[in-house]
């Protein structure tokens, strides 16, 4: 080992978009989504990221489901960090913010606008700041989703504002059509912004679809705090093969993080790097 804090591993295990016609192993009720995440938690993973969907397998934003997804994996995967999505793909934005009266160990907050496929992915500086209100009220800890350069210092305004303090994770979304390219000399560009305006931020980066890998490696090169995998951002192993499930996913990121000299956080370890109660 290089003498580095171990690495929170982050597991997406729905998302928004994904289907099961695109892979089966998609969990979209609540008890899928439990057992999914149980696995991947018995493979590594400390942090779950939840969206829920409709039974038309369609984004909801029903907070009864969010909660129904947390009681289950506080009781089966003890001390998992619960991250609850407010993204906005397919919800309204006036319900957005509904789940964080369930208080989540931490929710996903973007700070910005931006292109994303066939929508543009909007975030409203009213919204933005009412959502960061809202987590602050209840004692939730964001996750700043980093789409362009210009949220960076979105984030700062909210810490400017009192909305948030001065230690956010932060995420650098990559790979996502129309937005962000996956390009290694852009993430340090970003990365050496972010530790000019957010500089006690602990950060990862997500790289989408084909780019998870790739941008998990160049996140572990330069010294990480998390990486994040799962099926809301890649449902392949190879272009040929999707993969068996979120577990097989976390599987990989666990391989990758030994491979760069460092080991996986347990669930006390996760929760004391990101700044959250034990």
């Amino acid at each position: 080992m290089t003498g580095q804090p171990p690495v929170v591993v982050a597991v997406a295990i729905t998302g928004s978009v994904p289907r099961k016609r695109d892979n089966p192993a998609v969990p979209v009720t609540v008890s899928e989504q439990i057992a999914a995440t149980l696995e991947a938690f018995e493979a590594g993973a400390t942090l779950a990221h939840i969206h829920v969907r409709n039974d038309d397998e369609t984004p909801s934003s029903d907070p009864e489901k969010f909660a129904a997804v947390q009681e289950g994996l506080r009781k089966h995967c003890p001390g998992m960090i619960v991250q609850f999505s407010t993204g906005g793909r397919g919800r309204d934005p006036a319900s957005r913010g509904l789940s964080l009266q369930h208080r989540p160990d931490m929710a996903s907050l973007s700070t910005g606008s931006v292109n994303f496929p066939t929508i543009v992915y909007e975030n409203h500086a009213t919204l933005v700041a009412d959502l960061a209100a809202q987590m602050k009220r209840y004692g939730v800890r964001p996750e700043i989703e980093i789409f362009d350069l210009s949220h960076l210092h979105g984030a700062r305004r909210l810490v400017e504002a009192g909305l948030m303090d001065a230690r956010p994770h932060v995420q650098f979304v990559m790979g996502v059509q129309n937005a962000m390219p996956a390009d290694e000399h852009l993430l340090d560009i970003l990365l050496a912004e972010l530790r000019r305006v957010l500089p006690q931020a602990t950060w990862t980066a997500a790289g989408i679809g084909r780019e998870q890998a790739r941008v998990m490696d160049w996140a572990l090169a330069r010294g990480a705090d998390a990486v994040r995998t799962g099926l809301e951002d890649n449902i392949r192993i190879t272009k040929d093969r999707l993969a068996s499930s979120n577990a097989e996913l976390v599987g990989l990121a666990v391989e990758a993080i030994a491979r760069h000299g460092r080991r996986v956080a347990t669930p006390a370890e996760a929760r004391a790097a990101l700044g959250l109660a034990g």
